[in-house]
């Protein structure tokens, strides 16, 4: 598996060509207690990936783009595939995932999660790039 690193801020490039998927809802099993566990709850995730190529390369051939159906379905998949007591670890723990399953350079992962009353949300958010 690929080491995957906090961001370097100088290294960044916000500018660069970047696919991003808002609101995906997911149930996860996630919560300090057991009993927070027990029931799967609603999360939502925002993904923003940057290609390790610009947009412009793709040609329009989905062979050479990110499929995010797919890039979706794995970060389902991968959520539900097992219980987290911090939508930290769990942010962290998917954007390792997802780095090493797609042709990404860097990922940014934000994860919702709806559990204080007079609150919108509480989420958590990580940006990991590729170790080069």
């Amino acid at each position: 598996m690929g080491r995957v690193t906090a961001t370097d801020v100088s290294e960044f490039n916000p500018a660069a060509d970047r696919l991003h998927v808002e609101q995906l809802e997911v149930d996860a099993r996630i919560g300090v207690t057991a009993e927070e566990r027990a029931n799967p709850q609603r999360l939502v995730i925002n993904l923003t990936i940057w290609p390790n190529t610009v947009f412009e390369n793709l040609h329009d051939d989905i062979e050479r783009a990110i499929n995010y159906v797919e890039l979706c379905r794995a970060t389902r998949e991968f959520v539900q595939s097992r219980e987290w007591k911090l939508i930290e670890t769990l942010a962290s723990d998917l954007s390792s995932h997802l780095i090493e399953k797609f042709w990404i350079q860097t990922v940014q992962i934000e994860v919702q999660k709806f559990v204080l009353p007079n609150t919108a949300y509480v989420s958590a958010t990580v940006r990991r790039t590729k170790a080069r």
